[in-house]
């Protein structure tokens, strides 16, 4: 069998529109690439024809994983220079491939005990990632990829995603004494929250928030009755004490709902791979049933997301013989 070229793959799969919820094509595409290359391969459904890929050679002990949905909006591959861009370059179908060609190299070395777990959702609450998760695995080690500069992360933090919600009592503006502004009582919160001291962590830092959304009012000329805000805390500890916090700054003034918590994670590191720590989160923790984690992958998260997403092609291709080193010494270790 002829060795994959990741490039090739990764614009065989970029050029495939699968921003979250649009996922099946790219899920099509990819089982019948790896179903023609030997493996057995499983479409688990998910809601609104959407699938993920599992995929196996053999009995793995260790699996590679990564996502293949992307955010919008979608724009096709391209190379200029030695810089491969496109939607998913390095979040994270450029990944995805050097995951796939390095699993070729382990098996035509011989190694069958690498499989791999490839996930739709990630950038929209990890739903592939926890239906990964119902299925029994007997895989010791998990390969986790994302942007990471071809370095090993040795944590990342977490997600703590709250809404702000201020009640005020609507009146025209022209008698503002009559009404309560809830935005007015919003912005307060707001402010105190600039000065509040959240929680630190010696290797991940202190946390710190990003006031996303905005919303409230009915029209310019009448007192403001209602008005929310959302907020992502890149989280470094527990969240019971964030939460704490955060209620201490908002003393009653507005509710807080919890939207979304999703943990830092501790990762495990191996000699000879360069280390760093990440202020994003992944599917890690929604995979436990696939082994210890790690997390490595070409490309920087600084242009994820971003109209310029890319990957340099050497980076991409560096990774396959970093993935396919990492997976033997960890086998190696297993055995």
């Amino acid at each position: 069998m002829d060795q994959v070229d990741p490039v090739a793959l990764a614009r065989l799969l970029i050029d495939i529109d699968s921003t979250t919820g649009r996922e099946g094509e790219v899920a099509a595409a990819l089982s019948r690439y790896l179903r023609d290359r030997g493996y057995s391969v499983l479409e688990q459904p998910l809601a609104n024809g959407r699938s993920n890929v599992i995929a196996a050679a053999g009995e793995p002990r260790l699996v590679f994983s990564t996502h293949f949905d992307c955010v919008p909006p979608f724009f096709p591959s391209r190379i200029e220079g030695d810089l491969l861009y496109g939607r998913g370059s390095c979040d994270a179908k450029g990944i995805l491939a050097a995951q796939v060609a390095a699993a070729e190299r382990l098996r035509a070395s011989g190694e069958r005990r690498v499989g791999l777990v490839f996930v739709a959702g990630e950038e929209r609450g990890s739903d592939g990632a926890m239906a990964a998760n119902a299925i029994g695995s007997q895989s010791a080690f998990l390969i986790n990829g994302e942007p990471t500069d071809n370095r090993l992360a040795a944590a990342t933090r977490g997600v703590f995603r709250v809404k702000l919600m201020a009640e005020g009592r609507a009146a025209h503006s022209g008698y503002p004494e009559l009404g309560e502004s809830a935005i007015e009582k919003l912005i307060d919160v707001l402010h105190d929250m600039r000065r509040a001291a959240w929680p630190a962590d010696e290797v991940l830092g202190t946390t710190h928030y990003t006031v996303g959304l905005i919303s409230g009012g009915v029209a310019p000329n009448v007192i403001p009755p209602r008005a929310e805000a959302e907020i992502v805390f890149r989280s470094v500890g527990d969240h019971a004490e964030l939460l704490e916090r955060l209620r201490a700054v908002a003393t009653g003034r507005v509710a807080i709902d919890v939207v979304l918590e999703v943990p830092p994670v501790r990762l495990g590191t191996a000699p000879g791979f360069e280390t760093a720590v990440f202020s994003y989160t992944t599917d890690i923790p929604f995979l436990t049933a696939w082994g210890a984690p790690m997390l490595l992958g070409p490309g920087s998260i600084h242009v994820a997301h971003t109209d310029r997403e890319h990957v340099a092609i050497p980076e991409l291709r560096h990774a396959v013989g970093l993935y396919a080193s990492l997976a033997s010494q960890l086998l190696g270790r297993g055995a």
